[in-house]
C-alpha cells in the first residue's frame, strides 16, 4: 500500500503497487491528499512513474481514478476492458490474468461494475477491494445499488483472502467480525 485512503469530511482511495515477473501495478490511483507523495512513495520502492504497466479501477468513481493519468505508459483495465493507448479491448474482468500471480474478479456491489484484485504471494492472497470501505465495513455500504450482490462478492472474497485492501483504509486480516 503506497497510499491509505479515508472517508469523511475528505476522501481519498487506498492505492496499491502489486509487481510480479515483469508487471508493475498501481490500483486505485484516485483522489489523495498529495499527488506528488504519491509519487515520491511509489519512486521510493524503486518504480518510476513511467515504468507502471498496469493501472486497475475497482470501479470509475473518481475518488479511485483521478490520478491514472500519472502513469503515462500504463494499460488501463476496469470492468470490462483494457484501454492502451487508442486501443479500446473489450473483456470481462472476471479471471483475466494480468501475471502468473495477478488476476481479476468480478466483486459487485459498491457499485454494479467492481471487480477485485487478486494477489498470490509465498505470504498468503491479498486482495484489493471495494467490498468494503475499512476493515469495520460499513456493513450496510450507503451506495450499493444491490446488497446482496455486495454479499456475495464478499462471501467470495472471504473464501480466498489472507489480507483485505479496503478501498479507504489500511490494510486487515479478515476475522469472524468482517462484514459479511
Amino acid at each position: 500500500v503506497v497510499s491509505v485512503g479515508y472517508a469523511g469530511d475528505r476522501v481519498a482511495s487506498t492505492v496499491a503497487l502489486v509487481r510480479d515477473e515483469g508487471a508493475t501495478i498501481v490500483v486505485d490511483p484516485g483522489m489523495v491528499a498529495d499527488r506528488h507523495a504519491l509519487l515520491a512513495r511509489i519512486e521510493g520502492l524503486g518504480v518510476a512513474p513511467g515504468a507502471v504497466s498496469d493501472v486497475i479501477f475497482s470501479h470509475h468513481h473518481p475518488d479511485h481514478t483521478l490520478h491514472a493519468a500519472l502513469f503515462e505508459h500504463a494499460r488501463f483495465h476496469d470492468h470490462w476492458a483494457i484501454y492502451d493507448g487508442d486501443l479500446w479491448v473489450s473483456r470481462e474482468a472476471e479471471g483475466w490474468q494480468l501475471s502468473p500471480s495477478i488476476r481479476l474478479i468480478a466483486a459487485p456491489g459498491h457499485s454494479d461494475q467492481d471487480i477485485a484484485t487478486i494477489a498470490s504471494t509465498p505470504d498468503g492472497v491479498y486482495v484489493c477491494t471495494h467490498a468494503w470501505w475499512t476493515a469495520g465495513g460499513p456493513a450496510d455500504d450507503p451506495f450499493s445499488p444491490d446488497r446482496e450482490a455486495l454479499s456475495r462478492s464478499r462471501e467470495r472474497i472471504l473464501a480466498i483472502a489472507s489480507v483485505i485492501i479496503p478501498g479507504h483504509g489500511p490494510t486487515f486480516t479478515p476475522g469472524p467480525d468482517t462484514p459479511r
